[in-house]
């Protein structure tokens, strides 16, 4: 037995007790007749002392070649300590070693396993499994792991199968790219790694498992960032005989259940808005609502003047940023310089202070009077000491900009508070939208999402004006689900894929298999899918899902620990029957 309690037990209580510990060396002091040793696994840390006078002689010197990160297991008697620590749950003992094994010694990390520690992002992903050691990322791994596993509670409690689907498949045209794995066996031939198990979930449906889940991981070849990971991982579920109302009734239950249980908050409400609403209120389809700042179009109170930018405009909209109108020139000129920047890509802002007094001052004053800009705080809801920002322009592009601004000033204001939950659903989406480089329809979602019944009829006269019975959940301004109905109809089926430019031919060597299976009596069926990194990070306090994945890629979609991607051997690469250039 190489230990007989964890380094995180160990209280008063155990005082006489003999125990057996095994750990790695957190740090050492050496006093010359006395040695402390605090040792560190997965639980806690324990203080041991080795005393010249109380310990073995062959013990004391051992204990003296002991450096940071040594694997090591004592036996010795739990005693009171004289210098307690409060601050430690072990902190009132510590351990009279007898006994002193040293299992592995170690090299000196190439940084300190500390909380605050001194190794870069770089160095720590090339050294994950040492990092892994520090508290801050061990504990969001076992954070994911409760979350991961109260989902498969409540999901199971409910009535969920967890069932196993291929990560071999084939590859298909819709959707981000997919990440291709050559067939030694049938020459020419690749599979696809999943970018979800879409179609295999709708099949278990048309075999009568009507409830389905899986914590599944995924693949999708696209560019990365913060929130994004070339694998990733969903809780993937679907259900038959349901209409839009029952999905969202169970994963309302669902977040919630995680929220009290994680979290220990409750939260009755879950607003739901339409996606034309989320576009021209918050100027996208995944709106933070822990606080206001809602858009104000201004076109109809602000294109009367000879303010060319404005009357040039096809769109003026404005928010108001609470208790701003305090800002200095200085401050405002940086909100201005950050709209500029190429990522925002703004030629200008327009602001109006709204003074205590009532009254208001703008940077266009010489164009505007006071009933103009008291229009403007009307439609903006600004009040007493707000500040009004104003951007104009394309439309599209400025309700993206002013997005990012909100955002922006929200996060200058503390208002995206980590310990605050705001869930919404948004629903109500397009079901295509039109790409103008490729001259067709794409799926806004994918090709299997129905559209809202009343609207079918749509689909031969204006397809663009379909909407989608989708919906997607969002937390605190991160999407962290999304699904739909599915059709379950060949008929309407074939006459998405023609709207999506696919030939008869192609429908059927892309989907038949799919299509077929609907000649065997499909039930009406949907689903929904949480991006399971996203949602854990967020929980967790954070919108970065990297330190939430035991061994994440860079921004590259390198993994620099174990050095992947990498070139494969030349008779590897003949057996696959792959011929580099």
């Amino acid at each position: 037995m190489y230990r007989s309690h964890s380094c995180g037990e160990l209280t008063a209580s155990h005082i006489n007790t003999e125990v057996t510990l095994a750990g790695w060396v957190q740090k050492t002091r050496d006093k010359g007749f006395m040695i402390w040793v605090d040792v560190r696994d997965r639980y806690g840390i324990t203080q041991l002392i080795f005393d010249e006078k109380r310990t073995q002689p062959n013990v004391f010197e051992k204990a003296k070649t002991l450096g940071r990160e040594f694997v090591i297991q004592v036996k010795g008697t739990v005693i009171e300590r004289e210098s307690k620590n409060p601050n430690m749950p072990t902190g009132e003992i510590e351990i009279l070693v007898s006994e002193l094994n040293i299992l592995n010694e170690a090299m000196l990390p190439p940084f300190t396993i500390e909380d605050e520690t001194d190794g870069g992002e770089d160095i720590r992903m090339k050294y994950r499994y040492l990092d892994i050691r520090r508290n801050p990322v061990k504990n969001n791994l076992l954070f994911r792991h409760k979350v991961s596993m109260e989902v498969r509670k409540y999901l199971s409690d409910k009535g969920f199968c967890d069932i196993e689907t291929p990560y071999l498949i084939k590859s298909t045209p819709e959707g981000a790219r997919d990440f291709v794995v050559p067939s030694r066996m049938n020459e020419g031939q690749f599979y696809a790694l999943p970018q979800s198990p879409q179609t295999f979930k709708q099949l278990l449906m048309v075999g009568g498992m009507d409830k389905y889940f899986q914590i599944v991981k995924c693949f999708r070849d696209e560019d990365l960032r913060a929130d994004r990971q070339p694998e990733f991982t969903q809780i993937d579920c679907e259900m038959a005989f349901v209409e839009q109302e029952d999905i969202l009734d169970m994963f309302e239950g669902l977040t919630r259940h995680l929220l009290k249980e994680i979290k220990g908050i409750e939260v009755n409400k879950f607003p739901r808005i339409t996606y034309d609403y989320a576009m021209k209120t918050y100027g996208n389809d995944k709106p933070d609502i822990r606080f206001e700042m809602k858009f104000g179009e201004l076109n109809a109170v602000a294109q009367h003047k000879d303010f060319s930018v404005f009357n040039s405009a096809e769109l003026v909209v404005g928010i108001a940023a609470p208790g701003c109108a305090s800002y200095t020139r200085k401050e405002i000129d940086a909100l201005i310089d950050w709209v500029k920047r190429p990522q925002i890509g703004a030629s200008g802002m327009v602001y109006v202070r709204c003074e205590d007094d009532g009254t208001f001052k703008s940077s266009v004053d010489k164009f505007y009077d006071q009933e103009d800009l008291k229009k403007w705080a009307e439609i903006t809801n600004a009040k007493p000491g707000d500040l009004i920002l104003i951007l104009s322009g394309n439309a599209d592009k400025t309700r993206t900009q002013l997005s990012a601004l909100r955002m922006e000033v929200a996060t200058r204001l503390g208002l995206r508070k980590s310990d605050e939950f705001a869930p919404l659903w948004v629903v109500d989406f397009p079901l295509l939208e039109w790409d103008e480089e490729s001259g067709r329809y794409h799926a806004m979602h994918h090709p299997f999402t129905s559209p809202k019944p009343e609207d079918i009829q749509l689909i031969e006269t204006n397809p663009g004006k379909v909407r989608a019975n989708a919906y997607d959940m969002v937390l605190n301004g991160n999407e962290i689900g999304g699904g739909s109905i599915r059709i379950h109809d060949r008929e309407l089926q074939s006459r998405m894929f023609d709207l999506l430019g696919f030939s008869k031919e192609e429908a059927q060597a892309q989907f038949g298999f799919l299509m077929n299976a609907f000649e065997y009596g499909a039930p009406p069926h949907g689903g929904l899918a949480f991006g399971l990194d996203r949602l854990v990070s967020i929980l967790g306090g954070q919108e970065t899902i990297r330190d939430f994945i035991a061994f994440p890629k860079n921004n590259s979609g390198r993994d620099v620990m174990i050095d992947a991607p990498s070139k494969i051997d030349n008779k590897q690469l003949e057996e696959l029957h792959i011929k580099l250039k």
